[in-house]
């Protein structure tokens, strides 16, 4: 049965102190402590059910209408997505202009901040008190703890990603003491995120399967996905730790895997591998989804991206704002080849016109002046139910397959392993070349050539599932095209499409300011 229970108990509050009854006399109604906690199984799975929704998976939640949700400001800070309605989202304007900052920009800051913070002290809390919770058997506790661990990495790995070095907090707060935490390196922050992810791949006895087959709850799979990215970040800046082995070894553990599959094109367009991506939620590539349902949790304007703004004038739509929040601008669309490139045609990742369904303009069609995300195009949402509720993929098989070519690029050369990996993902968005000659023409590449390909396929096949940003900070490489042919150039010193020039302060983001004043022993990233 779809959908966990997200919004439980602990949805009020296990942030609260339970060594606090002297300064605490009587609990809040808002808050319960842990000592009026984790009495029961149903505490405990409860505990771990509010991390599916709390810090990074609530940066899907796209609940503006002008802007796009958190997870996307990495594109907006690349500069190579644009949103219509920016001269009023001040965050956006000031990432195209690189004039984040931490006073002038405190509130989108903090909310990454302090939601992943949130999320770390609810794991926190569970992992500790999990294992003493009555009625549970060794199993329960076992694969409770690693789902919790998971989501405390995960958030952990988003933080490190963002801003570098920060607070590693790694047990609750249970006093008043040890309220300031000095940020740690980021070498100590990876470390301890490929410690929670090892334990949940190896020791949690998660369920080896996709997580729809799982109740959609997150899975080996899951961890293992996680852990092949942490593993390909670290071995990029500012680390260059060389886990490449340990990252193809994680992705080729799902490669290898029957119980995961890529999606395979059907017979006409509309059964393309990448519009089952857009409408369906249940696939044996799906390694880590974050949920979407019209009653529970719906998944709020997203399927109004597909549109411009203009659009909510038509009268089509069930939705009272459209706007193109998240367009891919000129120099990412670059990097497809639109003769042979499956995913760069009309109704699969993009759309460039619009055919009236009803009204006196019915049957007429509109062309768009750029081209807009068709890969969020919901039908009922749009024209019956104002309520998105497809669920949206973050790890998924495809992804493995070309961390694995680029990983075994690195550590051993440019082999026929890694060929194959990148051909996989290459042919299934090829409409003119066989597998076997995109493997011939892989196999002359050098191994700069061969990796910088990796990247652009990358750019490609996941160009709307937020991993751009990420990409740019691991390789301090930026994509850009010059005289319209795709390339990558050092980042430092790079132009992003509005003119602004990189500098090395713009790899990380600033401290928020709010938490700058909280803590005093944080320092802030060089530059602001």
């Amino acid at each position: 049965m779809k959908k966990i229970l997200y919004y439980s108990l602990l949805s009020i509050s296990l942030l609260g102190l339970n060594s606090c009854d002297e300064f605490l006399k009587e609990e809040p109604r808002s808050q319960i402590s842990v000592d009026q906690f984790y009495l029961t199984p149903a505490d405990a799975i409860s505990a771990v059910n509010n991390l599916y929704r709390t810090g990074f998976p609530s940066f899907y939640n796209a609940g503006s209408a002008y802007m796009g949700p958190t997870v996307m400001y990495g594109g907006y800070i690349s500069g190579l997505f644009d949103n219509q309605y920016k001269g009023q989202e001040k965050f956006v304007q000031d990432a195209q202009n690189l004039a984040i900052d931490p006073v002038v920009n405190n509130g989108n800051l903090l909310s990454v901040w302090q939601n992943c913070y949130v999320a770390i002290g609810r794991a926190n809390n569970a992992i500790k008190y999990i294992p003493t919770t009555p009625g549970l058997t060794a199993t329960d506790v076992s694969r409770l703890i690693a789902e919790a661990r998971f989501f405390r990495a995960l958030n952990y790995f988003h933080l490190v990603k963002l801003f570098g070095g920060v607070p590693l907090i790694t047990d609750p707060y249970e006093s008043l003491e040890n309220l300031y935490v000095e940020k740690s390196t980021e070498e100590a922050i990876y470390n301890f995120i490929v410690e929670d992810l090892k334990f949940a791949v190896e020791q949690g006895g998660m369920a080896d399967t996709q997580m729809a087959k799982n109740n959609f709850r997150v899975t080996k799979g899951s961890a293992s996905a996680l852990l092949a990215d942490v593993y390909l970040n670290m071995s990029g800046f500012p680390l260059n730790a060389n886990k490449y082995a340990d990252a193809a070894t994680a992705a080729k553990s799902l490669i290898n895997n029957a119980n995961y599959a890529l999606i395979q094109n059907g017979a006409t367009p509309e059964q393309s591998a990448y519009n089952v991506l857009r409408t369906s939620d249940n696939q044996n590539e799906y390694l880590y989804v974050i949920e979407y349902d019209a009653t529970i949790s719906n998944g709020g304007w997203r399927p109004t991206y597909c549109f411009p703004n203009e659009a909510a004038t038509w009268g089509e739509f069930t939705y009272s704002i459209a706007c193109n929040a998240y367009r891919p601008v000129t120099q990412i669309l670059a990097a497809y080849d639109n003769a042979n490139d499956l995913r760069a045609q009309e109704k699969q990742y993009f759309h460039t016109k619009y055919t009236f369904t009803k009204g006196a303009r019915m049957g007429e069609t509109v062309n768009f002046v750029d081209v807009t995300p068709y890969f969020w195009f919901e039908p009922e949402a749009l024209y019956t139910t104002n309520k998105s509720q497809k669920d949206q993929v973050h790890y998924r098989l495809a992804e493995m397959y070309l961390i694995a070519a680029e990983a075994i690029a690195q550590a051993s050369g440019v082999n026929t392993e890694a060929v194959d990996y990148l051909a996989t993902i290459k042919s299934r968005a090829s409409m003119n070349k066989t597998k076997a000659q995109i493997v011939t023409e892989l196999s002359g590449l050098s191994k700069d050539q061969f990796i910088k390909e990796v990247w652009t396929e990358k750019l490609r096949e996941l160009i709307f599932e937020n991993k751009i940003w990420n990409d740019i900070t691991r390789t301090r490489m930026y994509p850009t095209a010059v005289n319209n042919v795709f390339t990558f150039v050092p980042f430092v010193g790079a132009q992003n499409p509005w003119g602004k020039t990189f500098a090395a302060k713009n790899l990380l983001l600033p401290f928020p300011n709010d938490e700058m004043q909280r803590n005093p022993k944080l320092v802030q990233n060089t530059g602001y």
